[in-house]
């Protein structure tokens, strides 16, 4: 099955474990919209694909509206957001749910990867 890697930092993993944080916001998004699995790698000093989700919906469209639409459950601040997204008119999200934390964090390696994605990465899973 296809899924998505992408990396989060520490902090927002928690809020996205802990259900406060259901919007993971990107600046690229991937294209392939048949992928419904999404894979959390979470950054240093973890360095560990921690989590899997499923991946909901993902939304572009005008950054005011955007943040309107998921600020409850976005984890972040409004001016944190601003700030991501700079001048660009144009925001994106991921809507997650049924977020499963990995009893053990899985290595890149079990997916054949050697470097943290950088934006995404479209793996093989068998989640």
């Amino acid at each position: 099955m296809k899924a998505i890697m992408i990396s989060i930092n520490p902090q927002y993993v928690e809020k996205i474990l802990s259900g406060e944080k259901t919007y993971e916001y990107r600046k690229s998004m991937f294209h392939d919209r048949s992928v419904e699995t999404l894979l959390i790698y979470e950054t240093k000093p973890v360095c560990k694909v921690v989590a899997v989700c499923h991946i909901d919906n993902v939304l572009v469209m005008p950054k005011h509206d955007l943040w309107e639409l998921t600020k409850l459950q976005s984890g972040i601040t409004e001016d944190f957001f601003n700030k991501y997204y700079g001048d660009k008119e144009v925001a994106k999200a991921i809507k997650i749910s049924n977020v499963v934390r990995y009893d053990s964090p899985k290595e890149l390696s079990d997916y054949g990867l050697k470097n943290a994605p950088r934006g995404f990465v479209y793996v093989d899973c068998s989640e």
